[in-house]
């Protein structure tokens, strides 16, 4: 079988961000993302699932999610208290 009419691909510059109606929100989220979780998802390290190295590691690689969820779940729960405190004593 004889491969000589086979052109070379062409790759254009990759994919873009859609465009947005708010840019500055966008760029807001993105940011806030970067800095919970700067690194990149290692697939490659957590391929046998009952190590419990591949636990410690992913919870290693989602602790800024889980401290902001510890701090939404804290919020969710003093505020409503803090604020039934101050309407019922009055202090």
């Amino acid at each position: 079988m004889e491969l000589g009419n086979i052109s070379q691909p062409v790759y254009g510059p990759g994919p873009e961000a859609p465009g947005s109606s708010m840019p500055g929100l966008v760029q807001m989220a993105l940011g806030f993302l970067r800095l919970v979780q700067p690194n990149a998802l290692p697939i490659g390290e957590w391929m046998v699932v009952g190590s419990g190295d591949a636990v410690g590691g992913l919870l290693l690689y989602l602790l800024g999610f889980l401290v902001c969820i510890a701090i939404g779940l804290l919020f969710i729960i003093l505020m409503p208290l803090v604020g039934c405190c101050f309407c019922c004593c009055r202090c």
